[in-house]
């Protein structure tokens, strides 16, 4: 729904991982401004509500063009879905459209309260918040799907998964790895972003060339369960955060966690139960976390402490927050 050029990351396939839903269409792109107009009669004409689907302010023009035509058409409820009411990283226009577009919505659905605090400061619009489910699918070999659970020996290696931005701090991790044993080895899955340049200088100058992996690339989710078998802990060393799915995928593989307290990223870590939680943005206490992963009989500790999610009654408390949004109006 935007340029390709506004994108940080690589093109990813037109090919589903998943099977799509009975009757999903693609009729929208960014340079048929006339497809939003149809497309949002369309939708004013026949549905009780719509739901959009906010990930980025970039969607916003063409939302606004079918919010627009939603209600000339019809009487349909509007609901802006947002990941990210805002970006991490911000630009001068992100605020603007994104108050344009809560302003024209019934109600927002947000992921955790400090999104919601945001939403509120941006428009009035009736605001729910509920926290976003496990949604990866399972896939892979049934022994690296459950092999968290079974007692092994460490590794010796961690694990960062997802897109690699500067808010996340991998560079925050590097550092800290620099500082532990030298038989801890980090591996980095996941599109680098932004910085590749210097995530390489920094892991060159110290020297940890033959310690840190970066796979810099899109990881598919069949492959999602070898990167966790393969790790003792996933870390989430982010300088700030809304929420994370990671954490929950972590557990899903029987995997402790490492994380900052950023925003509602260690929602889902117990200190020393499931994981173990540092200071955003403090290397030290991040080498201090990771250290106390190997102290003896923590990981261990760890591993009996993960539970896999349950996602049956969170999907049923996010799909009543939807519902309660939908019955919103303006």
């Amino acid at each position: 729904m935007f340029p390709q050029a506004l994108y940080p990351g690589e093109p990813m396939s037109d090919e589903p991982e998943v099977p799509l839903f009975a009757g999903t269409s693609r009729t929208l792109a960014w340079y048929r401004p006339d497809g939003w107009w149809r497309l949002g009669r369309r939708l004013g004409q026949t549905y009780h509500a719509v739901v959009l689907a906010v990930f980025t302010p970039l969607q916003v023009p063409a939302y606004l063009v079918m919010a627009r035509a939603l209600r000339v058409a019809g009487d349909s409820r509007l609901v802006a879905l947002c990941h990210n009411v805002l970006p991490h990283e911000r630009r001068g226009f992100d605020k603007p459209l994104m108050r344009a577009l809560l302003r024209r919505c019934d109600a927002a659905l947000v992921h955790s309260p400090d999104e919601a605090a945001l939403a509120a400061g941006l428009a009035s619009t009736t605001v729910e918040t509920a926290s976003l489910p496990l949604h990866l699918p399972t896939s892979g070999p049934p022994e690296l799907v459950a092999a968290g659970a079974r007692p092994r020996p460490p590794h010796h290696r961690l694990l960062f998964f997802g897109f690699v931005r500067p808010y996340k701090g991998v560079d925050l991790l590097i550092r800290a790895l620099a500082d532990t044993k030298p038989e801890i080895s980090l591996t980095v899955a996941g599109e680098i972003w932004a910085e590749r340049d210097d995530l390489l200088k920094l892991i060159a100058d110290l020297q940890l060339g033959d310690r840190v992996t970066l796979t810099d690339g899109y990881v598919a989710a069949a492959d999602v369960p070898a990167y966790f078998a393969a790790a003792d802990a996933l870390v989430l060393p982010y300088r700030s955060g809304t929420a994370s799915q990671n954490a929950l995928i972590a557990h899903q593989f029987g995997v402790p966690v490492i994380a900052s307290r950023a925003g509602a990223v260690a929602a889902a870590i117990e200190d020393g139960v499931n994981g173990i939680l540092c200071t955003a943005g403090d290397v030290a206490d991040l080498t201090r976390a990771i250290s106390q992963l190997y102290e003896p009989g923590m990981l261990t500790r760890l591993r009996l402490g993960v539970r896999a999610p349950d996602t049956g009654p969170a999907w049923d408390q996010y799909v009543a927050a939807v519902e309660r949004a939908c019955s919103r109006r303006l």
